[in-house]
C-alpha cells in the first residue's frame, strides 16, 4: 500500500521536472501579471507627466501674461516720463525766455536813465558777461556813478570771472572820470596787486600816475610813470607815460 502511494507523487514530481519553464503555466501567469503591472505603471507615469506638462504650460502662459502686463506698464511709465520731461523742458525754456526778456527790459531801463538800486546788479539773474557789458555801456554813456556801482557789484558777484581784472580796471576808471582820484588810485592799485598778469596792469600804472598828478603828488606821479616805461617799454601806456613825463618837465613839477 505504501508503494502505491509513493508512485503518484513520483509521477507528479517527474512531470514538474520534465516541464520546461516556458511552458510552465504558473510562470506564464506570473509573467503576464508582471507585464500588466508594468503597463499600468507606464500609464500612471504618462498621466503624471501629462499633468505636469499641463501645469508647466499653464504656468508659462501666466508668466507670459504677467510679462506682457509688466512690459505694458513699463512702456506706459516710460511714455509718461518722456512726456513729463518734454513738458518740463518746454516749461523751462519758456521761463528762461521770460527771464531773459525781463532782464533785457531791466537793463534797457537802466541804460535809458533808470535808477540802479544799491546792492543790485544791472542784470540781477544774468551772467557775468551780461552784467559786464551793461556796466561798460553805462561808463561809455558817462553815467559814472552807475557804472562804478555796477562794476563793484560785478566783482562781488563774480570774483572768479575771467572778466574780473577788466571790471576792476573799469571800476577805477569810473572813479577817475568822476574826478574821484583817491578812489581811483585805490582801485587802480588793486588791478596791479590782485591781477598782476592782466594786460590792464600797464594802463593801471599809467592812470595811477595821472591820479597822483591831479592830486599834485609829483614824486608819486613821476614814479608811477617811470615804472610804466621801465616795466612795459613796448606798450602804448609807456608811450603815453613818456609824453606825460615831458609835460611835467615842461611844467617844472
Amino acid at each position: 500500500m505504501r508503494l502505491l502511494a509513493v508512485v503518484p507523487l513520483a509521477i507528479i514530481a517527474g512531470c514538474s521536472v520534465l516541464t520546461p519553464p516556458s511552458e510552465d503555466p504558473v510562470l506564464i501567469k506570473l509573467e503576464e501579471l508582471d507585464q500588466r503591472l508594468q503597463a499600468i505603471e507606464r500609464v500612471m507615469e504618462n498621466q503624471s507627466l501629462v499633468q505636469l506638462t499641463q501645469q508647466v504650460t499653464a504656468l508659462e502662459r501666466r508668466t507670459d501674461a504677467l510679462q506682457g502686463s509688466s512690459e505694458s506698464l513699463q512702456y506706459n511709465a516710460e511714455t509718461t516720463a518722456d512726456r513729463q520731461r518734454q513738458l518740463y523742458a518746454d516749461l523751462d525754456a519758456r521761463i528762461q525766455e521770460l527771464e531773459a526778456n525781463v532782464q533785457a527790459q531791466h537793463a534797457a531801463d537802466i541804460l535809458d536813465g533808470g535808477t540802479l538800486r544799491q546792492g543790485e546788479l544791472p542784470v540781477p539773474n544774468g551772467s557775468d558777461r551780461d552784467n559786464y557789458q551793461i556796466a561798460l555801456e553805462l561808463l561809455r554813456n558817462e553815467r559814472y556813478t552807475e557804472s562804478a556801482a555796477s562794476f563793484q557789484e560785478f566783482l562781488e558777484a563774480f570774483p572768479d570771472s575771467q572778466l574780473a581784472a577788466n571790471a576792476q580796471y573799469w571800476l577805477a576808471e569810473s572813479h577817475y572820470a568822476s574826478d574821484e582820484f583817491e578812489e581811483a588810485l585805490t582801485n587802480f592799485a588793486r588791478v596791479i596787486d590782485n591781477y598782476p598778469q592782466s594786460t590792464k596792469v600797464p594802463d593801471a600804472l599809467l592812470k595811477m600816475g595821472y591820479c597822483n598828478y591831479s592830486l599834485q603828488r609829483w614824486e608819486d606821479a613821476r614814479a608811477a610813470l617811470t615804472r610804466v616805461q621801465s616795466d612795459y617799454p613796448t606798450t602804448t601806456a609807456a608811450r603815453l607815460a613818456d609824453q606825460y613825463l615831458k609835460r611835467m618837465e615842461s611844467e617844472g613839477v
